[in-house]
């Protein structure tokens, strides 16, 4: 499971032209669900999201938390950051998991994120959806399951 985090001022989704969720200060979350991915990747990147300290405390060092600062998140599925990209100049998305387990493993993710942050928008799974944000830092983030398996059997 891939998400890209990126510290927002402020993010707001549009699915199919409607409003869809929002947060004001915190992440947005784009997240990307493989073929291999399980709800132990779930668990694995909405505990270490939740935890992660990027946020600037008093001394400007990031040292703070998304619930630290009382912020939210707004995740919204991408299956594109499976795209396989080394062939020719047309990405394949054969990695990415079919929407039927997708889609349960996007809930699933939302419902870990609720129980870890006190704010959580979405948008639609499927959905053509429009994305306004304001970027804080920039400090963008691309965290990958995979990784945080292999430093967990160390």
């Amino acid at each position: 499971m891939t998400a890209v985090l990126q510290r927002v001022s402020q993010a707001t989704v549009y699915a199919d032209g409607e409003f869809s969720g929002e947060c004001g200060q915190g992440l947005l979350i784009l997240l990307g669900i493989s073929t291999e991915d399980g709800e132990e990747d779930a668990r694995l990147l909405a505990d270490k999201i939740a935890r992660l300290r990027i946020f600037c405390d008093e001394q400007d060092k990031m040292n703070l938390s998304v619930n630290d600062i009382g912020g939210g998140v707004l995740v919204v599925s991408n299956f594109t950051l499976q795209a396989n990209y080394s062939h020719g100049n047309r990405p394949d998305y054969l990695a990415a998991a079919r929407p039927e387990v997708a889609e349960p493993l996007y809930e699933y993710f939302l419902r870990l994120m609720e129980e870890r942050v006190s704010h959580v928008g979405c948008g639609k799974f499927g959905a053509d959806m429009h994305i306004e944000m304001t970027g804080d830092g920039p400090v963008t983030i691309v965290m990958d399951s995979a990784m945080l398996k292999k430093g967990k059997k160390t």
